[in-house]
């Protein structure tokens, strides 16, 4: 039996992918500079399919018992609302975000609420220094005996550590601090986090132990790391929001265990991330009239509606190619607004500069913004004001016709309980006419129509 051979390989740190040579570019994903060299066992000889020796034991599905709805609630219903409900216990969570935007200020709050309830965390950091894990947890006003704090990279190191006591949780910041005695490649590199990550979430599953991993992101701002990172754990959470905004979004991007795209909604408090219990309260709190180029929508994170302002601001260019800026929404459908409006109702924006900002420093994504985004835009150009409590919700299609949009009635329930008394929305919508008797519904099929009853 020949002896298994080790042999060198050029892994890219941004994708994974393996090469068999060096080159300053990455074939897979194009990215430059991003190969490195690691040392890859290679075992020879001829594949076996006979199967194991032993007898398998396999279950049916309806013979499965347990409690599968049991889930562990820490207390921060923005955290709670993001993960589905609570953690599920034995889960494995993975948390990006941007550098100093707070990860490691929420899973010590969050370790510290779960402390309350009885339940004891590991705080493994390759970062700091146990001074400064305690320097954060008393600004947080976190004082408890529940909480082990260790200083640990080497993952053997770890998981002695997660034997010495029952945990119920255990938080890793970083994993791009991880190493494996079993490679020689550096921390932080691609086949280092792979079998870091996989070692502390097979022994977390066994013990039933919840793993939060915090994770470094990439300038495009995706987890830095090998994809299939994000598909070992079960659930991927994005902590987001722009540093000079006193709001902080947790978003859901994954989870096997409840609804995606839920987000959780904190503001930054001198003790640390407060949950935002109403957000759409919040982000509107601050508008001051009925102000031209200023509109109220409603949008659906995961299950739930936020109102929030749309501000456009229209102006003659200065430069020879007019600008189009865009805070939290997309720069592309921007464009694609501004075409229909010049095409289908022959207003003109082609010598103007174009500006639009989603107040609060959120990002909004789906298309029932369009056509508050629209009318708004109008508004800027011709200093026409929306009137006041009004609510502005539709798709825009490219013909210039309003389209549905899902959960209108939720956005609409929310707006009249917060005072609303007129929406502007698709025709042709099915509502519950009896539980919306507070508010004047108007309808537009057409954007011309839309517009008109908007800025009447």
């Amino acid at each position: 039996m020949p002896k298994a051979s080790a042999k060198t390989v050029y892994v890219c740190q941004s994708c994974g992918a393996v090469h068999a040579k060096w080159a300053g570019r990455c074939s897979s994903c194009g990215e430059w500079n991003t190969l490195t060299e690691e040392v890859q066992e290679s075992k020879s000889g001829r594949k076996k399919f006979a199967g194991s020796k032993s007898t398998v034991e396999t279950y049916r599905l309806s013979e499965i018992t347990g409690d599968t709805s049991y889930r562990m609630i820490s207390g921060n219903a923005e955290f709670d609302r993001s993960v589905g409900g609570g953690v599920v216990p034995g889960s494995s969570i993975l948390i990006g975000g941007d550098p100093g935007i707070g990860k490691s200020t929420l899973l010590l709050q969050q370790a510290g609420l779960y402390a309350s309830e009885g339940f004891k965390s590991l705080y493994v950091t390759g970062e700091e220094s146990q001074t400064q894990i305690k320097i954060r947890a008393d600004r947080l006003g976190i004082e408890t005996d529940m909480i082990d704090v260790a200083c640990l990279i080497d993952t053997d190191e770890i998981i002695t550590a997660l034997n010495q006591r029952d945990y119920k949780f255990l938080i890793i910041d970083s994993i791009q601090t991880l190493k494996s005695a079993q490679l020689e490649s550096a921390s932080g590199t691609v086949s280092q986090i792979r079998e870091s990550v996989g070692t502390l979430l097979d022994v977390c599953q066994v013990k039933e132990v919840t793993a939060f991993l915090i994770g470094h992101v990439t300038k495009e701002g995706m987890i830095a790391g090998p994809k299939v990172l994000e598909h070992m754990v079960d659930v991927v959470l994005y902590f987001e929001g722009e540093k000079n905004h006193m709001f902080r979004i947790l978003r859901s991007e994954k989870n096997r265990y409840g609804p995606t795209n839920e987000i959780g909604i904190f503001s930054i408090e001198s003790s640390g991330l407060k949950p935002v219990a109403n957000p759409s309260e919040v982000f509107i709190s601050g508008r001051s009239g009925a102000n031209f180029g200023s509109v109220i929508t409603a949008a659906m994170e995961g299950s739930r509606p936020i109102l929030l302002e749309l501000q456009a601001l229209v102006g003659g260019t200065t430069y020879g190619y007019p600008q189009r800026v865009t805070s939290g929404f997309d720069p592309k459908r921007l464009a694609l607004l501004l075409a229909i409006l010049e095409k289908r109702e022959r207003i003109r924006f082609g010598d103007k500069d174009v500006f639009v900002n989603i107040t609060g420093g959120l990002r909004i994504f789906e298309t029932a913004i369009d056509l508050a985004i629209v009318i708004a835009l109008v508004s800027s150009l011709e200093e026409a004001s929306v009137k006041a409590k009004t609510l502005v919700i539709g798709e825009v299609g490219l013909g210039g016709e309003v389209r549905q949009v899902p959960g209108l009635e939720r956005r609409l329930l929310e707006a009249q309980r917060l005072g609303f008394e007129r929406a502007i929305i698709p025709r042709g919508a099915k509502l519950d006419k009896n539980a919306l008797k507070d508010m004047q519904l108007e309808t537009a099929s057409a954007l011309s129509d839309a517009i008109s009853l908007a800025l009447a």
